[in-house]
């Protein structure tokens, strides 16, 4: 009788693992998990739940999250309400960065709805990865930690802990990769007592506690630093590396209107300029000036997503206010100027687009390596240098280093931006090497690729916790 019982569980299905991913603020790490939660939900058979604090920030991650539960109706949607952050000294601070702090500091308060999930797994955005891997631990739930950018980058953010232990001063030497230059430092990390600096490194010196680390990359793109991170060459006794990415975009219905769409439709192949700068931040008025001015004088088409505010729900401001009186008549016929959400990741594999103007957003970027447009990157904030940095070295696009960033005194003119558009829109050797990057993303979300191999093994992870259970 026992052995026949033995026999039976041995002959049953695998439990499918239970799946609880916990996003911070930010379109930059929202978008990320909702493409997780597909690909496990849809690709993996998981049973994904997904904790949405509220309230958000911004209309996009309100948006993002209604058509994912709309799209996918067996994510489950898992509501945890912030308590009232009574905390007078972030008055004035970063927005997101206040709800990354309401977050942590109400972690303790998330457990209990983590224990009624019944969960085999807990996937945590990076920016909360300090305060909740002990509550996981505590919960006897493997907590694995998700980091939304670059393998380059988490290579800087595992090593920076280290970087201030020894000198804090100076360019980063990462083992195994690269010299960081501190002028690509996320701007924060240059004032210790920042709100998100002290994140920043609580979270990298927790990181080695976590059970697995999860990375919206691909091995061909970033081959050092993913190679240093999973021998333990920038941190000793680094925990599972998983490179999961290029996450796919995920298809919604349309959520405001289309007319890019249709407008695109009407453009030759190759023929138009996309210029996106994200939704984490806003040009100044005067480099928007000189941006209008250059798309202008390029004589190319282009789309335009424009951007007036940090947080899109105090975006007031018309597009003539913010861009001039007469710009819209005069680039009327071959451009569409938009202040509406679009969807990127559409918009980057339609047969019109000849070129990205980005920011080099890790979300914009991967969306971009996995379709081959040629970008033209201009980072502005955060790890965006970093970014533009694999961009170069990748052969996906080109980056003018000395373009301002966020902070800078200098504007870049309307005359330079119009004769880099031009010139790499008729760079046939860029288009080629893009193609390349293209080939490879494709290849590693493949069955069998890298990555869907690497999403898999976490899946499967996931699954013989679920059996421990």
């Amino acid at each position: 009788m026992a052995s026949s019982s033995r026999d039976d569980r041995a002959g049953a299905a695998a439990p499918r693992p239970r799946i609880v991913l916990l996003p911070s603020a930010g379109m930059g790490h929202l978008a990320p998990f909702s493409r997780l939660a597909a690909a496990l939900s849809s690709g993996h058979a998981c049973d994904v739940s997904l904790v949405t604090v509220l309230p958000t920030v911004s209309s996009a991650e309100s948006g993002q999250l209604d058509a994912l539960f709309a799209a996918f109706p067996a994510v489950r949607r898992l509501d945890f309400h912030l308590p009232p952050l009574d905390a007078p000294e972030l008055s004035g601070a970063d927005p997101f960065y206040v709800h990354y702090e309401a977050t942590r500091r109400s972690a303790r308060l998330l457990a209990p709805l983590l224990a009624a999930a019944d969960a085999s797994a807990l996937v945590a955005d990076i920016s909360l990865a300090s305060v909740l891997i002990p509550v996981a631990s505590e919960l006897r739930l493997p907590c694995y930690v998700f980091f939304t950018a670059s393998a380059t980058m988490f290579s800087f953010y595992a090593y920076y802990p280290a970087y201030l232990d020894a000198t804090g001063a100076g360019d980063a030497d990462v083992p195994g990769v690269y010299r960081i230059p501190k002028s690509s430092f996320p701007q924060a990390l240059h004032d210790r007592n920042n709100l998100f600096t002290q994140q920043f490194v609580a979270n990298g010196r927790s990181l080695s506690k976590a059970d697995g680390l999860l990375i919206n990359t691909f091995d061909d793109l970033e081959p050092e630093a993913v190679t240093a991170l999973r021998q333990g060459s920038v941190v000793p006794g680094f925990p599972p590396v998983f490179t999961v990415g290029p996450l796919s975009p995920v298809s919604f219905p349309a959520r405001a209107s289309s007319d890019y769409s249709a407008w695109l439709d009407a453009q030759p192949e190759r023929s138009v300029v996309y210029v996106s700068f994200g939704s984490r931040k806003a040009l100044a008025r005067d480099q928007l000036s000189e941006l209008a001015d250059g798309l202008e004088a390029s004589g190319c088409r282009f789309l335009w997503v424009v951007k007036g505010a940090v947080v899109d729900k105090d975006d007031g401001a018309e597009l003539s206010e913010l861009l001039g009186e007469g710009f819209l008549q005069r680039v009327s016929g071959r451009a569409l100027v938009t202040k509406a959400w679009v969807e990127q990741g559409e918009v980057l594999k339609h047969p019109a687009i000849g070129m990205f103007v980005s920011h080099c957003g890790w979300n914009s970027l991967t969306e971009t390596f996995a379709t081959g447009v040629p970008v033209l990157a201009w980072p502005r904030f955060a790890d965006q240098r970093v970014n533009a940095g694999i961009v170069a070295r990748c052969g996906a696009g080109v980056w003018v280093e000395r373009w301002s960033w966020e902070g800078d005194d200098g504007v870049v003119k309307g005359e330079e931006i119009a004769e880099k558009v031009k010139s790499v829109m008729a760079d046939e050797m860029l288009r080629r090497s893009s193609t390349v990057v293209r080939e490879a993303a494709t290849t590693a979300v493949a069955g069998g690729g890298t990555s869907y191999r690497s999403l898999a093994e976490l899946v499967a992870r996931c699954c013989h916790g679920s059996a421990l259970q």
